[in-house]
């Protein structure tokens, strides 16, 4: 029962995932060829901001969320009414601190004034998308999965209409303009997701007035997993966000042009990463399927279950990263123009693909480790590989000749040690349990 579990909310993962995807790359490519390079090469620019922000509001609520529903420890609906607060106040600090903070970040930081609308517009879109995080939260705990599919379906649908139907408008009225809208639709977009969340509550799912009194303990066992898990997102999105600013700083000292650093790092974001991770909604769907499923187990200490878990987690997501890693490194052209109606970034593709074998390993063995408690591993990993990818990023772009190379060498640096560290802690976490 415990493996049919496992096994069809995998399916239904990959299945929503595909679907989810698909129409992720009809977006963009919609986007790509109703938008000029320079809209693309901005919202990319403003992108690691608005991850940045997106950590922080969100707080590793979904995964934390998830992993203490799933030990059915305490009331499930005590534990949302006790995080929303917590939610609510966090985002009401962003919002003040975007309005404080855009000009400076947009006109001194990324040196560039275009950035400061959508960064602005940026902190309209951070409550709908810290609601939804919640309700995905509570979903995966429960291990129900229809509800995640069809709220990101839903999410992705209106995109898509936005995208058919208002962009070519939109797209006239110049770039500041067209690229604020793209990071606004995000309001609408996040807002029928948690609608559609809301909607598969069970029917049992009835709010009384004890629930609305937040729990201390609910909200500390929510935090516990959490934190690391934010922590790890904030430090990721940190090193996302200095990437513009150590690029543009480092090569225009090297000769290079603003223009030619803002477009190829948006032609690096914008069609090479896109391409890169085509598989990747495999990997998190088995990821995402595995965490409630190894935190139940392990509370159980049922150890030799999980280690199959894992293995079979694994060999799923080599199974579809490895083949899927070398065709596109074959024909990185015919996905180029397939998606985007461009060859840009084909050489690019060539020679990084290959490492990303071992980011399809990443996801679940992150999840496992955030599964069995070892949330602050997976921070302490991460940060160590983002620590190694900045200095190397900011050694390799003073090297003459290198260029954008230097985002992809680092980056490619930071996959493979964190994807070893991870390995080594749950190496030593089935040794220690096997001489108990």
């Amino acid at each position: 029962m415990k493996k049919e579990t496992f096994i069809k909310s995998t399916i239904i993962l990959m299945v929503g995932g595909l679907l989810t995807k698909f129409l992720g790359i009809l977006i963009k490519v919609i986007m790509t060829r109703n938008t000029t390079l320079d809209v693309i090469s901005l919202y990319m620019l403003v992108m690691p901001t608005f991850s940045l922000m997106m950590a922080i509001s969100q707080l590793g609520f979904s995964t934390g969320i998830s992993k203490v529903v799933s030990e059915k420890k305490t009331s499930s609906k005590k534990i949302l009414f006790s995080i929303l607060p917590i939610s609510l106040f966090i985002n009401i600090l962003l919002t003040i601190f975007l309005i404080l903070t855009s000009h400076f970040i947009s006109f001194t930081l990324l040196k560039n004034e275009n950035a400061y609308l959508p960064i602005l517009a940026i902190s309209l879109v951070l409550p709908f998308d810290s609601l939804s995080s919640i309700l995905r939260g509570f979903f995966f705990g429960k291990e129900k999965m229809i509800p995640h599919v069809t709220s990101n379906i839903s999410e992705q649908i209106i995109r898509l209409l936005f995208m058919i139907f208002l962009l070519p408008t939109i797209t006239k009225k110049g770039l500041v303009f067209t690229t604020t809208s793209l990071i606004l639709i995000n309001v609408l977009s996040e807002l029928i997701s948690s609608l559609v969340l809301i909607f598969f509550l069970p029917k049992t799912f009835k709010i009384e007035k004890k629930d609305l009194k937040p729990s201390l303990n609910s909200s500390k066992y929510v935090l516990a997993t959490a934190l690391p898990t934010t922590a790890t997102r904030i430090i990721g999105t940190i090193s996302f966000f200095f990437e513009p600013i150590i690029l543009t700083y480092a090569l225009t000292l090297n000769g290079y042009s603003t223009y030619f650093i803002v477009t190829q790092y948006g032609v690096i974001n914008g069609f090479v990463m896109p391409i890169l991770l085509l598989p990747g909604f495999f990997t998190n769907a088995i990821s995402n399927a595995l965490l409630p499923v190894i935190a139940r187990e392990y509370a159980k200490k049922n150890y030799s279950y999980i280690k199959r878990k894992l293995k079979q987690a694994i060999f799923y997501s080599l199974l579809i990263g490895v083949p899927a890693t070398i065709i596109i490194i074959i024909y990185p052209e015919f996905f180029l123009n397939l998606l985007f109606k461009s060859a840009h970034g084909a050489e690019y593709i060539k020679k990084i693909a290959f490492i990303f074998i071992l980011y399809y390993l990443e996801a679940p063995l992150s999840s496992f480790l955030q599964a069995t408690n070892r949330a602050k591993h997976v921070m302490y990993d991460n940060f160590i590989g983002i620590l190694f990818k900045t200095i190397f990023l900011f050694i390799l772009s003073f090297i003459p000749g290198i260029g954008l190379y230097s985002l992809l060498i680092s980056s490619g640096i930071n996959i493979l040690i964190t994807t070893i560290r991870h390995l080594l802690h749950i190496k030593k976490l089935f040794l220690d349990k096997s001489t108990k």
